[in-house]
């Protein structure tokens, strides 16, 4: 794993990789509040047989932030990527995502299909947010809010905020480590109120919906579905399924593992990439 950062003209980017040259890449972008390390029990597994690129997304771990609101609008995101895929000298490429990161790639696929060989959304990218009852401001309030709380010890932060009842191995302590900021003897969340609030803000404003139509169909994109909590069941079939019927995506509910499908199943997801890629 080699870890650097790369410069776009604006902000510095962090990057982590894994591979070596000459292997097929995969390409990898995390969920909303989370970083690069996100996907590392994957690539360790998978670092044999491909070149694995991961980025902090900017306003995260060791990424600057914007300094636009605009910026964190989905088009504009798409083209920054865009940019960023070009300095990394990558060609063509498997997109993985997770979250928020799958709203962005389905937006970078809309306007960059011929670089993309595949796709595997984890869970995100169908919960389009006009199928919610929860109004734009009422959730920039709580994102906002919530990324600035914090708590006075290591192990009520990985109590409260990185897994819950969900299980640590020593590779996701390591991913864990990426999500604290230190100040004056508080941990606090690693990304900022005001980026969550820019980044709510533009999934309210470009809905992953608006575009499925448009989205190639030769993709053969997969979206790999959470299943708990089951209260959530109603509001996901919904949304996947209009994901299913409008981009002939394939739907795969992956029993007993919540939003964080990867780093409460991995296998799954490396079973698949092995499978399709």
């Amino acid at each position: 794993m080699k870890r650097y950062i790369i410069n776009d003209g604006e902000i510095n980017v962090h990057v982590t990789e894994w591979g070596s040259k000459n292997k097929p890449v995969i390409f990898c972008l995390h969920g909303l509040g989370s970083t690069s390390l996100s996907f590392i029990e994957i690539a360790e597994e998978l670092k044999n047989d491909y070149r694995i690129f991961s980025i902090d997304a900017p306003g995260h771990g060791k990424t600057d932030v914007f300094h636009r609101v605009e910026s964190y609008e989905m088009p504009a995101l798409a083209k920054w990527l865009d940019n960023i895929i070009g300095i990394l000298k990558i060609k063509k490429f498997y997109f993985l995502s997770h979250s928020w990161g799958s709203f962005v790639s389905l937006f970078y696929i809309l306007n960059y299909s011929e670089k993309v060989l595949g796709t595997i959304l984890i869970d995100g990218g169908y919960q389009t947010k006009r199928r919610n009852s929860t109004s734009i401001q009422e959730e920039i309030e709580y994102y906002e809010k919530d990324f600035e709380e914090y708590v006075e010890t290591w192990e009520k932060f990985l109590d409260v905020a990185v897994f819950g009842d969900s299980i640590r191995t020593p590779l996701l302590m390591t991913a864990a480590k990426d999500l604290a900021l230190v100040k004056d003897g508080r941990y606090y969340w690693h990304a900022r109120g005001k980026t969550a609030g820019n980044i709510i803000r533009g999934m309210h404003k470009d809905e992953t919906e608006d575009i499925y139509e448009n989205l190639p169909n030769n993709l053969n994109i997969l979206l790999l579905r959470a299943t708990l909590p089951k209260s959530q069941d109603a509001y996901r079939d919904l949304t996947s399924g209009i994901l299913e019927q409008k981009t002939g995506a394939t739907v795969k509910l992956v029993p007993n593992v919540s939003h964080m499908l990867h780093w409460d199943n991995p296998e799954v997801v490396i079973k698949e990439i092995k499978e399709r890629w």
